[in-house]
Order: C-alpha cells, then sequence, then structure tokens
C-alpha cells in the first residue's frame, strides 16, 4: 500500500495512525485501521479506490471530521480511510456564472472569506466553519441561513465524484433548468458518503444585500418563545436566520467563550436577523419587531455591530462549550414548523419524565432542532438506560408529529437502527438497491445510513 501513492509519507500504517483517526466524540472507533491514504488529487483518490475494490477493503471517506453521526469513522476491522484534507484548494472563481471551483477539503471558511471582498456570498452557514465543503455536500448540510437561503443542495453546480469502482464521473452542470436523464448530482448529495466520493465542486454564489439587522427576544419560557417565532414566520418578511435557545444552553457558551449574552433577563431567547437591499425596508422591519412582541417579551434587543458579534459567536460556540464542560448526546430532528413548539414542550416533558437534563437549541425559522441530553451526575449506567429510553420516546414523537431524525447532520452510524425503525420498508429496500447498483460490493462506508 505504500507504494500506491508517490508520496510514501502520505499513506500512515500502524503507529504512524494519529488519534483523529481512532478518536470519535459521538461513538466508539475501531482503532485496528489498516491503512490512511492523504491523496492530493482525483487522480491518486481513484487509484486508491481502485485499489480497494480488487481487494475488497472496506474504505471511508475522511476530512476534518466534525461530522457529529460517526459517518466518517469505521467500525469494522482493517478499513482503509481516505483523508481528504490535502485537496484544499480552491480552483477558481467565476464572476460570469458567479461560480466558486473548489476541491472537497476546502473548509467552509475559507469560501466565505473568498467572497470577503466581494459583492458575492454564499449563503450556506453550517455551525463548524472548519467543516469541509465536501462533508456538507455529503451531508446536505443546512446552518442558521437556512430557513431564507435554503441548505448546501441549493448551491451546489456541479460535482465530481469518484465511484466505488474508482470510475470518476461529473454530475450536474452550470445550466439552471435541467430533465436531461436522472438527477445523479442531487442523489449524491446528502448521501453521506456512501455512494461515492466527492472531490471537485462547483458552488453558486449570489448577490450579498448591502444591510442587515440583528436582534434579541428575551421570554419567561420556551412556549413563549416558540409561538413567537411562528409570528414571525408569518408576516411575510423572510428572517435571514432566527434562532432560538434556552438560558442554560447559552450559559455554557459565555463559560467557553468569556463573552456576555447581550440579554440577561428571561429563560429563553429568539435571536435573529433580517437582511434586505433597502435599508428602509430593515428599518420598517425593526419597528415591526418591536411594536408586535413588546408586551410578550420580556426585553427585545436592536443589537449594535458588537452586540450582534457576540450573540451570533455564542451562538456558534455551543457545540464546542458542551464539549469542554459535559457529556452530552446532540439531537438533530426536524418537525414541520406548526409543530416545533409541540416538539420543545414535549421534551420538558421528557426532561421530568426520566430526570435528565434536556436542553433545546437550534433553527427555529425551519423547525430543525438540536435537543441536547445531558449526562451530568447520572452513573455511566443511569447514563445509558436513560438515554435510550428517551431516544426511543422522542423519535416516536417526531415521526406521530411528521418529523424526521435529522436535518441536516445525516443518519450516520448513530442514528441508523431508529432511521430503520421508524422508515417504511419500501423505501429502505429501494435506497439499498441503489446502494447495491453503484457499490455491489458494499466497501463504501458500509453500515451507515442504510
Amino acid at each position: 500500500m505504500k507504494t500506491i501513492l508517490k508520496d510514501k509519507k502520505r499513506v500512515l500504517i500502524g503507529e504512524e495512525i494519529s488519534e483523529k483517526y481512532t478518536f470519535s466524540y459521538y461513538m466508539n472507533v475501531n482503532k485496528n485501521i489498516k491503512a490512511v491514504f492523504m491523496p492530493e488529487n482525483t487522480k491518486e483518490v481513484s487509484k486508491i479506490v481502485k485499489y480497494c475494490n480488487e481487494n475488497n477493503i472496506v474504505f471511508i471517506p475522511i476530512a476534518t471530521a466534525t461530522g457529529a453521526v460517526g459517518g466518517q469513522y469505521g467500525i469494522d476491522d482493517n478499513v482503509v480511510l481516505i483523508d481528504l484534507s490535502l485537496m484544499n484548494n480552491v480552483i477558481g472563481f467565476d464572476e460570469e456564472s458567479l461560480t466558486v471551483t473548489v476541491e472537497a477539503g476546502v473548509s467552509l471558511g475559507k469560501v466565505h472569506e473568498l467572497l470577503d471582498n466581494t459583492p458575492y456570498f454564499y449563503p450556506p452557514d453550517p455551525g463548524s466553519k472548519e467543516s469541509t465543503i465536501g462533508g456538507n455536500v455529503a451531508t446536505n448540510a443546512g446552518g442558521m441561513r437556512a430557513v431564507k437561503y435554503g441548505t448546501t443542495r441549493h448551491y451546489v453546480k456541479e460535482l465530481e465524484v469518484v465511484l466505488p469502482t474508482g470510475e470518476v464521473i461529473t454530475v450536474g452542470s452550470l445550466n439552471i433548468k435541467d430533465v436531461s436523464g436522472y438527477n445523479l448530482k442531487d442523489l449524491i448529495i446528502g448521501s453521506e458518503g456512501t455512494l461515492g466520493i466527492v472531490t471537485k465542486i462547483k458552488l453558486k454564489v449570489i448577490p450579498e444585500p448591502k444591510y442587515h439587522q440583528s436582534f434579541i427576544l428575551a421570554f419567561d419560557n420556551l412556549n413563549e418563545a416558540t409561538s413567537t417565532v411562528l409570528k414571525i414566520l408569518k408576516t411575510g418578511y423572510v428572517p435571514t436566520a432566527l434562532e432560538l435557545f434556552d438560558r442554560k444552553t447559552i450559559e455554557y457558551s459565555e463559560e467557553f467563550t468569556k463573552a456576555s449574552f447581550p440579554s440577561t433577563k428571561g429563560s429563553a431567547y429568539v435571536l435573529g436577523t433580517f437582511d434586505s437591499q433597502n435599508k428602509e425596508m430593515l428599518d420598517e422591519i425593526m419597528n415591526l419587531i418591536e411594536s408586535n412582541y413588546k408586551t410578550k417579551a420580556l426585553e427585545i434587543i436592536i443589537l449594535n455591530e458588537e452586540e450582534e458579534k457576540t450573540a451570533w459567536k455564542l451562538r456558534d460556540n455551543i457545540l464546542y462549550a458542551l464539549m469542554e464542560f459535559t457529556v452530552y448526546d446532540m439531537l438533530d430532528e426536524v418537525v414541520p414548523i406548526h409543530k416545533f413548539a409541540d416538539m420543545i414542550s414535549y421534551t420538558k416533558d421528557l426532561e421530568k419524565k426520566y430526570n435528565t437534563t434536556i436542553l433545546n437549541f437550534g433553527h427555529a425559522g425551519d423547525g430543525n432542532i438540536h435537543t441536547l441530553l445531558l449526562k451530568e451526575k447520572q452513573t455511566d449506567e443511569e447514563w445509558i438506560k436513560n438515554r435510550k429510553n428517551i431516544l426511543d420516546d422522542l423519535y416516536e414523537k417526531v415521526y406521530k408529529l411528521g418529523g424526521l431524525i435529522s436535518a441536516e447532520h445525516g443518519v450516520g452510524y448513530t442514528k441508523r437502527d431508529y432511521f430503520l425503525k421508524h422508515t417504511n420498508d419500501i423505501n429502505i429496500h429501494v435506497m439499498r438497491q441503489i446502494k447495491k447498483a453503484l457499490d455491489p460490493k458494499n466497501l463504501l462506508n458500509p453500515n451507515k445510513v442504510i
């Protein structure tokens, strides 16, 4: 295997394999890894995949490993990991077609920075700016601006993909309309690295609004906050982002960042942003927010620039804070927006039923909730038992409300059993037939999703 790549230093075996590849916060990873390859281009990825296919070796793509459901880790013996981190080149920005072309290992933050001094921007904004575009494509990552601008899927024009056989295909195009055959591009997006390895992406960018304004609404409880979210969405003005979290959740982030949230009142918050090309329209929206909710909210703060930076920094760092201070399990359920309040309320019922702290934050504007189960002082035995009972009840409720198990993190390994339990057998059969057609030997990232 050391001879597959010209530079033998980019093939790691045995003790050369670092903890990056053997430790996950979310699952137990099999440390018996056969090798880690670090290709620099699509040709090398194809060569590695062909070798694995011919020798019946399981292989899994990985990069910065920020995925939250274990989709990038191995649970089998003697797997090969293909680390795309070195494929981190921005190939170009074409202003005529408004596309940015990047390799799969380019980080989300790098794409945002690339457009900083242009009149354009790339809207998808998942919490981890270190996550790669390839990983974002694999999970159809959404983030905080999805309520207005959609998810990664809406900004992918074209993909270069290495199939499980090692063959390389290009799917999608720069054309706006396309019914020329099956939509293979959208099949790959969100498939969590189980149908092919994305190596190059052409992303659509759009003109950036000239003005934006953030605000905070503070409430006594989550029920009042969630009902207000629905009212804001019905005004006819679409927010750029609309986030909800409780006081205890933001306190973890305050401790981690050593920053203070602009509001200290109440126990639940809505943090939102509107943007526009028209300053007068933005002022009108803020006046509407203040007048409509002044009797409902404990406090309304129209944030200045410094307060805005602090508030969104705290929101972005919630997960890092939890990793630092406690053991937790983070969920990623999504429900129809009019059922959002019901779902939040149900988590509080479970909190009492199982005597386990359950916090919530998430993208209130699109129904995506990040429910957090905290271990705190529970013994390992209590934690395992309560966690299973809560997940059993919670996912049952999610599907009864017409929701789904994951909005943007994916199913991966950690949610697979629940996904299979709550998904129609015929749907699973069709997915497995697609997987078999592209990966007949089941070597690419097996035992994930289906």
